[in-house]
C-alpha cells in the first residue's frame, strides 16, 4: 500500500480565540500565534513526508507509514493545551482522517 498508493493523513486547524497560522519552513512545521503566544512552536517533518497546507486543512502524505503517522502525531501534540480548561480552549491542529486498512 505504501509504495504504490502512499499513506495520507488529513488534519484540521481549529481555533476560536486566536487565529493561528500553520506554515512549512524547510523541514519543519511552524505554528504561530497558538493561544496568542508570541513564540513559534516548531516540529520536524520526519522522513520523506510531504506536508501540504490549504487554508485550515493540513495534508500529510508519503510512502513511509511510520514517518507520516509520527509527523501527524507530533503536530497534534505540539498544540496540546495545558493549564487551561480544555472544554473552553479547544484550539489546536487535530487529525481528522487516518489511512485505514493495510496491504
Amino acid at each position: 500500500h505504501g509504495v504504490t498508493d502512499g499513506w495520507e493523513y488529513t488534519m484540521e486547524v481549529y481555533y476560536a480565540h486566536f487565529p493561528m497560522q500553520v506554515t512549512v519552513e524547510g523541514d519543519e512545521v511552524v505554528i504561530e500565534n497558538f493561544l496568542g503566544e508570541r513564540a513559534q512552536r516548531r516540529t520536524p517533518i520526519r522522513g520523506d513526508t510531504d506536508v501540504q497546507i490549504d487554508g485550515e486543512t493540513v495534508t500529510l502524505s508519503g510512502s513511509d507509514k511510520e514517518a507520516v503517522g509520527q509527523t501527524a502525531a507530533d503536530i497534534e501534540q505540539l498544540t496540546k493545551v495545558t493549564d487551561k480548561d480544555t472544554r473552553v480552549f479547544q484550539d489546536g491542529v487535530y487529525i481528522v482522517e487516518k489511512p485505514t486498512g493495510g496491504a
